[in-house]
């Protein structure tokens, strides 16, 4: 008799084991789902166009002038923009006045770097030389997997060497986020200005601090 309540008392506590353990698997689950949500305050790497005058020049590689013409009049103006809304006291140049420039003086990539922001008249220059941009990986027009890459130099002009960079960045993004995505599920109009956007709002985080998920690549399994 002993033995057969025992059992009968074992077999009772069961279900309530379970069910502690399903309770602690889903305040596990919870507990993830929160800590994949949380934010990080993330600041500046470089300070120094605060209460400045500041130019934004745009350089691509051949092949990105030749396929993707209204890449770098894009980026221009929205790195402008930003730096605009989120630095405190710049004065940013005319994106277009600094564009006409640029074409005006077809060699203005060989000259010092001193020299470029004194011919435009301001005290810092956001020199943003492109090296990648393309919508689709090499040699697959099918599929859509924008990647642009480049280096993001700083010329003071009134540094001890206005002619070197006062700081380097090299930036690369990747657009779209879903993979493999077919040529048929988005037009290429839409991926690039995607592109464009993402990257530009990466360069324009460089200079203000910012608020980033914790976790921005990080997906809950169900």
């Amino acid at each position: 008799m002993n033995i057969q309540r025992i059992a009968f008392l074992s077999l009772a506590a069961s279900p309530l084991l379970l069910a502690s353990c399903g309770i602690f698997g889903v305040a596990s689950k919870v507990g993830e789902a929160i800590e994949v949500e949380k934010k990080v305050e993330v600041l500046a790497k470089y300070r120094g166009l605060e209460n400045k005058t500041v130019a934004i020049v745009v350089n691509a590689e051949r092949g990105v002038l030749y396929e993707y013409p209204t890449v770098v009049p894009n980026v221009a103006g929205n790195i402008a923009a930003g730096i605009t809304e989120h630095v405190s006291g710049a004065q940013v140049l005319d994106w277009r006045e600094a564009l006409a420039w640029c074409y005006r003086t077809p060699s203005w990539t060989t000259l010092p770097l001193g020299t470029i922001a004194e011919e435009l008249g301001v005290d810092r220059v956001v020199y943003v030389d492109i090296f990648e941009f393309r919508l689709n990986p090499p040699g697959n027009r099918w599929i859509w997997e924008g990647m642009a890459g480049a280096n993001v130099g700083i010329v003071e002009r009134d540094s001890l060497d206005p002619d070197a960079f006062s700081e380097e960045y090299s930036i690369s993004v990747k657009f779209p986020d879903v993979k493999d995505l077919s040529r048929e599920s988005a037009s290429e109009q839409s991926i690039q200005l995607g592109l464009v956007a993402k990257f530009t709002q990466t360069v324009n985080k460089l200079f203000y601090d910012h608020i980033e998920d914790k976790y921005p690549n990080k997906r809950l399994k169900g």
